[in-house]
């Protein structure tokens, strides 16, 4: 049962996986702390002053922090933007290899060993 679980956890993409993993986490924290000390006071001060992270509202004894939520979606957002705009570059370049690929003859080796024949015996002539 241990040398299976090793199997699998050394297979490549669980390995992928982990390593996409700890990325995602750092790459979340970079983008929070564009978002609560960069993106959201300039928000706050287009919005009037407003600071998204102290809006509250008191319901009895509790108090519901929806300015958090706010701060949360925007997150959100700008973390799902920049993981499509990542995407995107990378499709980018895909193409560019699928059409360099595309655009090299095939030539089947039997023939390019042919035509390396015949120069060889062209040139032999000369």
């Amino acid at each position: 049962m241990m040398k299976e679980f090793r199997e699998f956890a050394m297979r490549g993409n669980v390995l992928e996986l982990a390593i996409a993993v700890v990325l995602g986490a750092a790459f979340g924290k970079i983008v929070t702390a564009l978002v609560e000390n960069i993106i959201m006071p300039i928000v706050g001060i287009i919005l009037g002053g407003v600071n998204f992270s102290a809006l509250a509202v008191t319901v009895g004894n509790a108090e519901v922090t929806y300015g958090i939520f706010i701060q949360a979606v925007i997150d959100f957002i700008i973390v799902a933007f920049a993981i499509f705009l990542f995407v995107k570059l990378i499709n980018r370049f895909k193409r560019k290899e699928e059409a360099k690929e595309a655009a090299a003859p095939v030539v089947d080796p039997q023939t390019e060993l042919l035509t390396e024949i015949r120069d060889l015996l062209k040139n032999k002539r000369v």
